[in-house]
């Protein structure tokens, strides 16, 4: 069961997990200026410093200029959920979505084994695209690098290489970690067993199955991903590289727009886009 659908014309009422972070601020603006969607609700961390102050519709753009009050809480209600917070922020806000029905786009990475579970169980009663990365141009990456990891086989060493911000606070970043499995999947490894985070010391030689992983970070990187298959001879390289967060952000509204018409169930950006074939 999703939310109830509303008359034709009627603008998407958004609710914004993590409204006031970096994320959340881009995806305000683009829902002001986007007639179709409607910012109802602005949610921040119990102790947040703009708790209480006004967000959303205002010519300034500018924190307490706004018509939507950030709060704790979903209180209101809203079509979809689009969540840009910490695992923390997501897994509190995850039993207002069920209990009220809404959908939700979760954009967080940086989740354990247990908070994924959860998000997993709350799947079970309403929608949710959950992807670490909703740029378009990045899913097109997961897509591939399978496929050139499955034909290029052993004899090429895999090598994935992710640059962010000195602010991001997980390594490595979930975008790696998807490519990592993307390319574990495609050729029978093992994440537990084949992925190689860092080197350091006397390592030996490397294998033939090793996933090498590393994450670098400094000054305002919004994000490069580069994924290198070698051998002797050649270098064969997928590259992505984010030069704004507006990519992300138009990547959740897609996705937003996507899950307003599923039933519930645990989707990807690869589901949006129309990558990934589903069971009918």
């Amino acid at each position: 069961m999703t939310a109830p659908s509303r008359a034709l014309g009627t603008p998407t009422r958004v609710a914004l997990n993590g409204a006031c972070g970096r994320m959340g601020r881009i995806l305000i603006d683009l829902i002001d200026a986007d007639d179709t969607l409607e910012l109802v609700a602005a949610l921040e961390a119990s102790g947040h410093p703009n708790l209480g102050e006004a967000v959303g519709a205002a010519p300034s753009r500018a924190l307490g200029t706004g018509r939507v009050t950030v709060t704790e809480t979903l209180d209101v209600d809203a079509d979809v959920m689009i969540d840009f917070s910490l695992p923390a922020g997501t897994l509190a806000c995850l039993p207002r979505c069920v209990e009220r029905k809404v959908p939700m786009v979760i954009g967080t990475t940086g989740f354990d084994a247990s908070q994924l579970a959860a998000i997993d169980r709350a799947s079970k009663a309403v929608p949710i695209v959950f992807a670490p990365n909703m740029s378009v141009g990045v899913n097109l990456l997961f897509s591939l690098v399978g496929e050139v990891a499955k034909a290029l086989g052993d004899d090429y060493d895999v090598e994935i290489v992710e640059m962010h911000h000195r602010f991001k606070k997980d390594a490595p970043s979930g975008t790696a970690l998807k490519l990592a499995e993307k390319i574990a999947e495609a050729t029978g490894r093992a994440i537990p067993d084949d992925a190689v985070f860092g080197r350091e010391g006397k390592v030996g030689e490397r294998t033939s199955k090793e996933i090498g992983i590393h994450a670098v970070r400094g000054g305002d990187v919004v994000g490069e991903h580069t994924v290198s298959f070698t051998t002797a001879g050649e270098r064969v390289e997928l590259v992505h590289k984010a030069s704004s967060r507006e990519t992300f952000a138009r990547g959740a509204l897609r996705a937003a727009r996507f899950v307003l018409k599923r039933k519930a169930g645990l989707y990807s950006m690869l589901d949006v886009l129309g990558l990934q074939e589903r069971p009918t």
